[in-house]
């Protein structure tokens, strides 16, 4: 039965909410096959059938207009590694003991005790590759090697990381001594990053090619729109939105190459597409950012913008076309859902995902996650291991808390230049997120009754144990 808060917060809910080459094996004879492409720093509007501006995402729009786009999606974590993680595990990353970036000093990265999805469908018989950035590890005991993965090819971290203290003009002309590496070797020192997604796109495309008869994984992390921004020639100067927008247009394309490569292969029908960011635009970067309108924050803020994304599935055959989904939903829902797609069992560990199957291929589901659920699905908020917020349902309750990197508008970096923070004071707040995703008005003394209610239900989870710890110090 529903818990007294669930009814509570529905009851609230309903009141204000008035190449070619040889065919593969048929599709039956083989598990799902599952291509999950992450950018990096993409903005919730970055992309044409979430409003953007400036420039075009065909390809991505294609895939939402043939399949599913979510209008309420979520990562665990509004920074690289924490959700990067927070994604591969199904858990939060507090759980992973990943709660913020993965530096290029670090020693410690994903425990080993961690399960992956790709260690998951390895375990299947999949074929499993990771083409980007990996962000997870520094050494190679760290690397996807040992985390489920047959091949590799890729940056260590981001695209402005190097071992070392390199310098803020170092980062921005990309010469921070990024490594790239190819498979267990690194291969270059400060590659040409104007060729990376480019690359990273061929070497996906090959393995598909490679491993066709075979089910298969393709993790396919480009490095950008994170700054430094470069495009290919082909690219650069092609959008009225300037580099940014380039360097969107670029990996659009690259999406549109390996979907094209799935559909001369004959793949597309048993193949589900992924594609997601990693965590809302950094905005300190102006020009070179993205956009999270109509959302507030970005990049490191609990704001919706920071953790709300892009997010579209794509499946030819299972998911009906034109599909628009307002659940929340979460990164770490992927990996129940890719388990049981692939008849894999689930990890042994507390998961924070639920099995998106049944949404997937009915959209309009009223009870895709079950109707005799124990609690509802709510969303924890965290910066590194401080809980900011939660949510249920329409309802986010925002705690009291110091916003350490917010973006002072005064100091707005552009062309690639970096922008500065400051601390902002952030009273406990209620926000109706479908009439309000800004949250600009505070609704909290005219439903108090709520407010209680989530706190109660805040104070449930921490009494049951399900808030998530850090196991691994």
């Amino acid at each position: 039965m529903p818990s007294p808060i669930l009814k509570t917060l529905l009851v609230f809910c309903a009141v204000l909410t008035l190449v070619p080459s040889s065919p593969a094996k048929e599709p039956e004879e083989r598990p799902t096959n599952i291509v999950l492409f992450l950018a990096d720093d993409l903005g919730y509007a970055d992309l044409g059938s979430y409003g953007a501006e400036g420039f075009s995402t065909p390809h991505l729009d294609r895939l939402a207009e043939k399949g599913l786009r979510f209008t309420d999606f979520y990562v665990a974590a509004a920074v690289c590694s924490a959700s990067r993680a927070a994604l591969l595990t199904g858990r939060y990353p507090l759980r992973t003991s990943i709660t913020g970036v993965v530096s290029a000093n670090r020693k410690e990265g994903i425990p080993a005790e961690e399960i992956l999805i790709s260690e998951m469908l390895k375990e299947q018989g999949y074929a499993t590759g990771i083409f980007g950035k990996w962000h997870l590890g520094n050494v190679p005991k760290l690397w996807p090697a040992a985390n489920g993965f047959d091949e590799w090819f890729g940056t260590i971290g981001s695209n402005d990381m190097g071992k070392g203290r390199p310098s803020l003009e170092q980062r921005r002309l990309g010469k921070a001594g990024v490594e790239l590496v190819d498979q267990d070797q690194v291969v270059e020192i400060n590659p040409d990053q104007r060729l990376l997604t480019k690359r990273y796109t061929d070497r996906a495309i090959d393995f598909i090619k490679r491993n066709q008869d075979d089910p298969f994984f393709v993790y396919i992390p480009f490095n950008m729109p994170h700054t430094p921004l470069f495009a290919s020639k082909d690219f650069r100067n092609s959008s009225e939105r300037g580099l940014y927008g380039d360097v969107v247009q670029e990996i659009d394309a690259s999406v549109g190459r390996v979907v094209q490569t799935l559909e001369t292969l004959k793949l597309d029908k048993n193949t589900l597409v992924l594609f997601t960011s990693d965590n809302g635009p950094w905005l300190i970067f102006g020009d070179h950012g993205g956009s999270a309108a109509p959302l507030s924050g970005g990049k490191k803020q609990t704001l919706e913008g920071g953790m709300r994304v892009a997010c579209v599935a794509y499946w030819p055959g299972k998911i009906p076309a034109g599909s628009v989904v307002s659940e929340l939903v979460t990164s770490m829902d992927f990996l129940p859902t890719i388990a049981n797609l692939a008849g894999a069992p689930l990890p042994k560990k507390q998961l924070d995902g639920d099995d998106l199957t049944e949404l997937l291929f009915h959209p309009k589901s009223e009870s895709p996650f079950g109707a005799d659920r124990e609690l509802p699905r709510y969303l924890l908020y965290y910066w590194d291991e401080e809980l900011q917020a939660i949510r249920v349902g329409d309802w986010k309750l925002r705690l009291a808390h110091i916003d350490t990197q917010a973006p002072d508008p005064d100091k707005i970096g552009n062309g690639g230049i970096r922008g500065e923070i400051h601390l902002e004071e952030r009273s406990l707040a209620l926000f109706n997120l479908v009439e309000d995703p800004a949250e600009r008005k505070n609704l909290a003394e005219e439903y108090p009754e709520i407010v209680e209610s989530l706190q109660n239900f805040l104070t449930q989870l921490r009494s049951e144990g399900r808030l998530p710890q850090n196991l691994h110090r």
